[in-house]
């Protein structure tokens, strides 16, 4: 299917491994130019039919270096299409332990950050004909609890609050969505989940049967970026495969076979 995205330039940070590296592939295919910018490069190539990502070493919390590297983006290609801030993340920490340094990074890197492109990008897109499209990736950390990860959890439930404020501020020119992103298989699974296995039981408490692949967030990402998704923005679009098994219905199956048993 044509998306219409041939020859669209687009930024995706944090774009070189992982979820990003999947969001990476699907622009690919569907025929834009993919810039991606990381402190450091891919481990490999990401290629799609012969056509690769260009990249440009940033850091997304400094913003000189955004700025420099949006300006080499334009000069480049003459123009921005789409932005996707993919870039985030953040190691487990009990809140009750972490510095408040700590803390503050989390939500530099996964809102602050985010905020900051989305600003440079939009003064691009507003003065361009066609405007843009900023694509905002969050986590279901934003919605529920995120033990271990609490200052991580409440960035991510400011970026949908952020991506609303933003899409109407910026209309018309720019529309701005975030994707609410569950469970995800990468490279990196094994040592959270225990190895294959650990992946694939993990994947079984997931109503679909299995964690999302990268390139299923990329095909998201594609969607809420080309002119299928014109008269979308402000919205979340969630991507969990179905949620989460609430924990009581295993108390519930418990009951429910011991009594048939007795």
């Amino acid at each position: 299917m044509d998306l219409g995205l041939g020859g669209n330039v687009v930024l995706v940070t944090g774009g070189v491994r992982g979820v990003g590296a999947g969001i990476s592939r699907a622009f690919l295919r569907a025929g834009a130019t993919v810039v991606t910018c990381a402190r450091r490069p891919a481990d490999e190539p990401i290629e799609v039919d012969g056509r690769g990502v260009e990249f440009i070493a940033c850091d997304v919390r400094d913003p000189e270096q955004v700025q420099a590297m949006v300006d080499q983006i334009v000069e480049r290609h003459g123009r921005l299409d789409t932005v996707v801030n993919n870039a985030g993340g953040a190691p487990y920490a009990l809140a009750a332990d972490a510095s408040p340094r700590f803390h503050s990074k989390i939500v530099e890197l996964n809102l602050l950050a985010p905020l900051l492109i989305s600003q440079v990008g939009n003064a691009v897109m507003q003065k361009q004909d066609g405007g843009g499209s900023i694509v905002m990736v969050s986590s279901v950390s934003g919605g529920r609890p995120s033990p271990g990860t609490a200052a991580y959890g409440a960035a991510k439930a400011g970026i949908d609050s952020l991506s609303t404020s933003l899409a109407v501020e910026w209309a018309p020119k720019v529309r701005v969505n975030s994707i609410v992103v569950g469970l995800v298989e990468t490279e990196q699974s094994g040592l959270h989940y225990g190895g294959p296995e650990g992946v694939a039981a993990v994947g079984e408490t997931v109503p679909l049967g299995r964690m999302a692949r990268p390139e299923d967030i990329g095909n998201s990402a594609i969607f809420l970026a080309s002119p299928l998704a014109s008269y979308v923005s402000g919205s979340t679009l969630t991507v969990h495969g179905g949620g989460e098994r609430p924990a009581f219905l295993a108390a519930a199956d418990a009951e429910t076979s011991n009594n048939a048993a007795s």
